[in-house]
């Protein structure tokens, strides 16, 4: 008899808890269920050109709201920062320390620019693009942002890549 009370107990504890975690998940935005951890490394050369050097790889990255980045420290020397003037109204800024991970979860749609701040004037310089309501309001300001040394060239292909993408089905 005990023996079934506690199979009673313990397969009664079990419907309980599942309906709990059922309920939660269906209580919890899509964006947050369904959020996606993306990675971008931080390197001294380009994996697929060894002639390009200090660079994000990627370095566009396309996200839903909720979504993370996470830059990881491949080869030392680097790190992951926000570049003035180059985030959404409201957006948070972020400065990871050098040689360290940082992930970065972006709610606020919009252009983020980026840099490694050692070496963001050899054009170590990169861009998140969260998709949704209002992304494109801060991309003519975030083009205008003049950057020094190599970082301007790199800009320059960077939006030129910007432009011939579909970001609405991206």
């Amino acid at each position: 008899m005990e023996e079934n009370v506690t199979k009673l107990i313990t397969r009664r504890t079990a419907l309980m808890s599942a309906a709990a975690s059922a309920t939660l998940a269906l209580s919890l935005p899509s964006r947050v269920l369904a959020a996606t951890t993306h990675d971008v490394e931080m390197l001294n050369v380009h994996p697929e050109d060894r002639k390009l050097r200090q660079v994000f790889y990627p370095r566009i990255v396309t996200i839903e709201p909720g979504d993370t980045v996470r830059f990881l420290s491949t080869d030392k020397g680097h790190n992951s920062q926000t570049t003035d003037d180059m985030l959404p109204a409201g957006a948070e800024a972020w400065k990871g320390r050098i040689n360290q991970e940082v992930d970065v979860t972006f709610d606020t749609p919009g252009f983020y620019g980026y840099h490694c701040l050692p070496h963001y004037a050899l054009g170590m310089v990169g861009l998140v693009v969260v998709k949704g309501d209002g992304m494109m309001d801060n991309l003519e300001s975030a083009k205008a942002v003049k950057h020094r040394g190599k970082a301007n060239a790199v800009w320059e292909d960077i939006w030129a890549e910007v432009d011939g993408m579909d970001l609405m089905s991206a």
